[in-house]
């Protein structure tokens, strides 16, 4: 194609604009903080354009399944939960059957997982504790949730946001190193990340960001060599040129339905399919 990003809906910055941004960025000196608000501000504008099917990366069809697959997701993929999940909800529907299963048939669903022998011990002490404490219902505030076996504030966040409608701003690995690269934060705790990222923006935007950003760390902004060539926010991000910006050899690194090739996915998704009916049709979702 040629734009030389991933699609005409991309925004695209040429490597001399990019270049004379940064530039001025270096002569205005040390940013104001509403300069780094318009900033963060504009960005999130431009990361919706780029990403209008941003959303949750686990499959789920309630606030339980959710929280399952959230725990689950620790050290491991997003599209190796959502293979597995499916099994596991189909022979344990809710916290109920899964309180009262066998240890050793849960720990062979989530084998693929890895560490499952401890995954499968905290998703039963949290199916016994929303039993035994909610009647079987996933409480839906930050106070409560964070008590359960395996759920610290990021898996609170992420169902908060996205099972109950709560506003929150989840930090995982991805949303942390590129609120640093964006100079939106200096700091390497979640928690106080998360303080640094919601004072720039309102908070109907603060789990919608999340995804925003998290698609943008997996699929342009990598940690070792994120694709600066074909970065939309390009002229706004401080670390330019962290990775290359040739655009020819940075469109060779785009992830996901970016990557070359995925033409026909990135299609879809901006059709409005959901990644069960994507998979169904073959898709590979994975990066």
């Amino acid at each position: 194609m040629d734009n030389p990003a991933a699609a005409e809906h991309i925004r695209y910055v040429s490597p001399d604009e990019a270049a004379k941004a940064a530039a001025r960025r270096r002569r205005a000196g040390e940013e104001s903080p509403l300069s780094v608000t318009r900033r963060a501000r504009k960005i999130q504008r431009i990361l919706a354009e780029t990403y209008p099917y941003a959303v949750a990366e686990l499959d789920f069809d309630d606030a339980w399944q959710l929280l399952v697959a959230t725990v689950l997701s620790a050290q491991t993929t997003d599209v190796r939960v959502n293979s597995v999940t499916p099994i596991l909800f189909a022979t344990y529907p809710g916290p109920r059957e899964l309180a009262e299963a066998e240890s050793e048939s849960v720990q062979e669903i989530v084998r693929p997982l890895g560490f499952y022998r401890s995954k499968a011990r905290s998703i039963q002490a949290l199916a016994n504790r929303v039993v035994d404490e909610y009647d079987g219902a996933v409480p839906g505030k930050l106070k409560d949730l964070v008590t359960l076996p395996g759920v610290g504030r990021k898996t609170a966040n992420v169902v908060l946001g996205n099972a109950f409608g709560v506003p929150g701003v989840t930090v995982d690995t991805h949303f942390g190193r590129l609120a640093r690269r964006l100079g939106w934060s200096t700091q390497e705790d979640p928690v106080k990340v998360e303080r640094d990222v919601t004072a720039l923006f309102p908070a109907t935007v603060w789990t919608e960001l999340s995804h925003q950003l998290i698609y943008h760390g997996r699929r342009i902004c990598h940690s070792r060599k994120p694709a600066c060539g074909v970065c939309p926010i390009a002229d706004l991000c401080p670390s330019y040129g962290a990775g290359p910006t040739d655009p020819q050899v940075a469109r060779k690194l785009l992830a996901y339905e970016l990557k070359p090739g995925r033409e026909q996915l990135l299609d879809r998704y901006m059709n409005g399919a959901t990644r069960r009916e994507l998979r169904a049709q073959g898709h590979m979702l994975s990066a």
